[in-house]
């Protein structure tokens, strides 16, 4: 799921001119029957002319939304790079995001005051560390999906190779995909 969200997304950054989605969450993720994730709702999205963009309707979900976004500063790609971090985090904790704070909450607590959801001990250090670098204070900092897929790419050869080993010292000969 998380590649496939990451494949839209790049596809979508990498259009000419770029496509900014500015609201990516969860409940903007179709689902099919194969478990194939496509990106939808485009009602904020805007094609990239500038540099920067700068939001004046205040639209959006909090929860999902950048530090930037929510101080109402320009924001560019990698705004929805920080949201794809709050997909992350949904997608590895099964939580919703910030549901112990309201929409002014959040926007204090993760606009101007820096904080973050906070990451379970046990969510693999990898990935946790892929999540925390969406979340950068600077979004320059943050990574591009093309950058983010690579990084996929290589969590999902190394679990298919923990498996694979997994069922050879188990004595398992089935060849099933992971």
């Amino acid at each position: 799921m998380a590649l496939d969200i990451a494949r839209g997304m790049n596809y979508l950054h990498h259009c000419n001119p770029p496509i900014i989605h500015r609201d990516l969450k969860s409940s903007n993720l179709l689902v099919d029957k194969n478990w194939t994730v496509k990106v939808g709702d485009f009602g904020l999205s805007r094609l990239k002319h500038e540099t920067y963009l700068i939001t004046k309707t205040g639209k959006g979900t909090p929860q999902w939304m950048a530090p930037e976004v929510l101080r109402n500063e320009p924001s560019d790609e990698k705004s929805d790079i920080y949201s794809y971090g709050v997909i992350l985090w949904e997608l590895s904790t099964e939580k919703i995001p910030w549901d112990n704070l309201n929409s002014m909450q959040v926007i204090g607590a993760v606009g101007f005051m820096d904080q973050r959801l906070e990451i379970p001990k046990d969510v693999d250090p990898q990935w946790a560390s892929i999540i925390e670098s969406c979340w950068h204070s600077d979004p320059r900092c943050r990574p591009t999906f093309q950058e983010l897929l690579e990084k996929l790419r290589d969590l999902q050869r190394q679990y298919a190779i923990q498996v694979q080993a997994a069922r050879s010292a188990t004595g398992d000969s089935t060849q099933k995909e992971p």
